[in-house]
């Protein structure tokens, strides 16, 4: 569950620093997802940070699961949340 800590925000600005291209967004039942492609050891850095946060945030799991590529992607942005 993430609230009040700017998960989505600060995970956008870390992809973009890493060099990575995907989304991220809040679900429904308050987790957060993040779909990311880039070079795998950049992708285990994004996992790292994920599993830590921003500042003030307190992560319970992370969990990584690889899926295979789709139409690449341009850039890292923020989607809408889930319903």
């Amino acid at each position: 569950m993430v609230q009040g800590v700017g998960y989505r925000f600060a995970c956008r600005d870390q992809a973009r620093r890493l060099g990575l291209c995907g989304w991220v967004r809040n679900c429904a039942d308050g987790s957060v997802e993040v779909v990311a492609e880039g070079p795998s050891l950049t992708l285990a850095g994004l996992a790292d940070w994920c599993a830590r946060g921003p500042g003030g945030a307190v992560v319970r799991d992370c969990r990584v699961a690889h899926i295979p590529a789709g139409t690449p992607l341009k850039f890292f942005e923020i989607h809408p949340t889930t319903e």
